[in-house]
């Protein structure tokens, strides 16, 4: 086996640098003479801008610029886009408002930017943005996602009538409504998925710089993939994308919300090229839950059909998607294409329809957020077949094994038209529910329950979407001094992209892998680049590399052949060494790097030099999916919720590095956990105000609400690929949520709870328990 190859656990190369402070962060960047810019933010949910007033602002010392809607509108500054719009189910378009970066006339949420002050320090230009004068005229304002479209509710643009933005459908209504006509059961359920703040350890930063001379500007940001940002603010700004360079350095955190272009990465832009000096600002926390992108926010009203047997025949959904105040990058794909076609999981059914309204709030924009609209369909799907397992008598795992798609049936089309190429849905939940010693819980229960616990276990099973989209490049090239320089278009955001692109070129090259040096995030490096999310880096940028390595090493071989004075066809490669098959001659691939650079030792017609490029297409999405299985225990008395017990099995193809693998579940489990039980985003329904604005108030998940949890992959390769890999980013996301609300409601059975929305805090729970008790019938 390589030292590393696929399924080697080697260690992040770029760890050294982040344990020893040497990591490069967007807050780490100081240029000469910068500048610092501060935000003024509305404390309205929705009011109208009756007068603004920045004199004394600017007249303050230290002020170098207070910047306006007014001078926004001078400059002829664009505003931000929708790039991922849907038409209507009639085939209009959705409505599209404008998002500028700078409100003058109305201001739409709490947190909406109205003026950015530029000083010499953060301090002086926090003191200027205090002495701005602003006359707001309150309007009404609506958060609720549902309450959203009621009659009466606050209108937030004119165009959207009753706060409709879209309405968007999947599936085959009629065929639908015919299996439940026929059905023998109909199983119905309410549920949201509740709003979250991503919270990255790193808060957004950026720093622009702009170069009179050469007509050029940079942008120091933390983000997802900086040719995006470049393609987003080059016509939004004026000028060509060649002359905005856009470098990502490394990157605490995205979780899907720093792919999007922000309001504030423009103002520096802006303001750097018209004060011509560079102009920096940084986000606080407070801030952050304010201005960053939320994520999920949805409110479901599902049935399921059913025949007398208990297997499943049809799917009806109906689903109000909360978007916040104006639309993000990519907010209208996240409730419909990206989320929807998961609605029929691993599972037979004849038909699925699912309806989704996407409604504007007085709330901060929603987009993508870890698993973006696979979560939420996991979620809806796997709670439905929990309660239809309970009102039909049937276990979890027995009501799943009635309608799993065999894997026989590989490849299968479902009702709603993914075609799953590789899967073993039945063999991978056996395998997950001896892991979990599921026939064990019922003495576990006992155990439980005399010491005065309600135990409960819960199942889930999910699948995912992703690995497709752009192609992706790679570009490999040895260096005179003999390292190897591997550029990539995609950024790693702290899930080690650096060690696992490097791995696979290692194993290829059959080199070291410390001295290949990983270039990402630097638009003016790298020709190309998509944005990292979506599970794409390993399937696409990944598979890229590869091909890549295969073909440097074919153009190597050609020289090898020519300095060995054989026919390439008798040249063999392996563990970085071309030989003469049958012989002893040989040479490593480091002397054939260095006699490319010598015009004398190469074959005519040869170019300097040993790099190539080549681009990975996906062909097909990808499929990763697996079992979720949770184990709590609850305490009546005060609601609180330990978990105690946890355990995955994953199918994700293949595995390239299984300590980043386990890494990547770990986290996404984590982050599910704590939307299940603990993150809870709260706006005041009257004022609109929001209420969960720090950490005070916001209850990230901590170490303690965890147990170890048990990771394991039971892997079918997928042909979508060169690697066979499915990808594993956003896996712990999309089953952790369902798998702890099902052991939830599992432990609460007995006493007639129903279903929790997330996140079951423990007064919820200590609620739902009161509830129930009070209409349980005597006796």
């Amino acid at each position: 086996m390589s030292k590393f190859g696929m399924g080697q656990s080697v260690r992040r190369t770029e760890d050294r640098r982040f344990l020893t402070g040497q990591g490069r962060y967007a807050d780490d960047i100081s240029l000469p003479g910068q500048a610092y810019g501060y935000v003024l933010r509305s404390p309205y949910a929705h009011a109208r801008i009756a007068r603004l007033d920045a004199a004394a602002a600017r007249a303050l010392p230290g002020v170098v610029a207070v910047l306006t809607a007014a001078e926004l509108a001078a400059d002829r500054i664009g505003t931000l886009t929708c790039d991922a719009p849907v038409a209507n189910i009639d085939g209009s378009p959705q409505v599209s408002p404008p998002r500028p970066l700078l409100q003058g006339e109305r201001v739409r949420y709490g947190g909406d930017p109205v003026a950015f002050v530029v000083a010499e320090s953060l301090a002086q230009a926090r003191d200027a943005a205090e002495l701005i004068e602003i006359e707001y005229e309150p309007l009404p304002s609506v958060t609720g996602t549902a309450e959203a479209l009621e009659p009466g509710a606050a209108q937030i643009w004119p165009e959207a009538k009753s706060n409709l933005c879209f309405e968007w459908q999947n599936g085959d209504a009629r065929k639908t409504a015919a299996a439940f006509k026929k059905a023998a059961r109909v199983i119905s359920l309410e549920l949201v998925n509740n709003r979250v703040v991503p919270n990255p350890m790193e808060p957004r930063a950026a720093l622009a710089e702009f170069d009179a001379g050469a007509g050029k500007l940079t942008l120091y940001t933390s983000s997802q993939g900086s040719h995006a940002l470049r393609d987003a603010f080059a016509p939004m700004i004026g000028i060509e994308p060649a002359n905005l360079r856009v470098v990502t350095p490394d990157v605490g955190g995205g979780f899907g919300m720093k792919i999007f272009p922000f309001p504030e990465q423009g103002l520096v832009l802006w303001a750097a090229r018209r004060l011509k000096r560079p102009v920096r600002w940084n986000s606080d926390r407070s801030e952050a839950f304010l201005s960053d992108s939320h994520g999920r926010d949805n409110f479901s009203r599902a049935e399921l059909a059913l025949d007398r047997d208990g297997r499943f025949l049809a799917l009806r959904v109906e689903t109000v998607a909360n978007l916040g105040a104006y639309l993000s990058q990519y907010a209208p794909y996240i409730p419909t294409e990206a989320g929807t076609y998961m609605l029929a999981g691993v599972y037979r059914f004849e038909a699925v329809h699912v309806l989704v309204k996407g409604v504007f709030t007085n709330t901060t924009p929603i987009d993508a957020y870890r698993g973006a609209g696979r979560p939420e369909a996991a979620y809806l799907l796997e709670r439905m077949v929990d309660a239809a397992a309970r009102q039909l008598g049937l276990a979890p795992d027995e009501i799943r094994m009635r309608n799993f798609i065999p894997a026989s049936a590989m490849p299968y089309k479902t009702a709603l038209g993914c075609v799953y190429d590789s899967g073993d849905f039945a063999g991978l939940t056996r395998d997950a529910l001896a892991r979990a010693d599921w026939a064990g819980f019922a003495k576990r229960k006992e155990q439980s329950r005399a010491r005065g616990r309600r135990r409960g276990i819960g199942l889930a099973y999910y699948i995912e979407r992703c690995g497709g989209g752009n192609p992706e490049r790679a570009h490999l090239r040895f260096e005179r001094d003999g390292s190897v320089s591997l550029m990539v278009g995609m950024s790693s955001n702290g899930q080690g992209h650096a060690t696992s692109f490097a791995q696979l070129a290692a194993d290829k090259l059959g080199i070291e892998i410390e001295r290949i040096r990983v270039v990402q995030g630097d638009t003016d490096l790298v020709e190309m680049g998509g944005i990292t999310g979506g599970s794409r880096a390993l399937p696409v940028q990944g598979s890229a590399v590869v091909k890549t390595a295969d073909k440097l090493i074919a153009r190597a071989k050609s020289i090898a052949a020519h300095l060995l004075e054989a026919n390439a066809l008798d040249i063999a490669f392996a563990d970085g060494i071309f030989s003469i098959v049958g012989t002893d001659r040989r040479l490593t691939i480091d002397e054939v790097a260095a006699a490319s650079f010598d015009p004398a030792r190469l074959p005519p017609g040869a170019e300097l030099g040993l790099e190539e490029k080549e681009f990975h297409t996906p062909p097909a999405y990808t499929f990763p999916n697996g079992c979720h299985v949770a184990e709590l225990e609850v305490d009546e008395a005060s609601g609180r919720i330990e978990l105690v017990r946890y355990t995955v099995v994953d199918d994700f193809g293949a595995t390239v590095n299984p300590m980043l693998l386990a890494g990547q579940v770990h986290g996404g489990v984590a982050q599910g956990v704590g939307q299940a039980l603990t993150e809870r985003v709260e706006y005041d329904p009257a004022t609109g105000q929001l209420l969960s604005g720090s950490f005070m108030d916001y209850a990230m998940p901590r170490a303690d609400d965890l147990p170890a949890i048990e990771v394991s992959t039971r892997n079918v390769p997928t042909d979508a690929n060169p690697l066979g890999v499915k990808g594993a980013g956003e896996a712990g996301a999309v089953g952790a949520t369902p798998a702890v609300i099902n052991a939830l409601v599992d432990a609460l059975a007995e006493l007639g709870v129903r279903h929790i929305d997330m996140p079951a805090t423990p007064e919820r729970v200590w609620r739902a328990i009161r509830d129930a008790r009070a209409t349980r019938p005597a006796g």
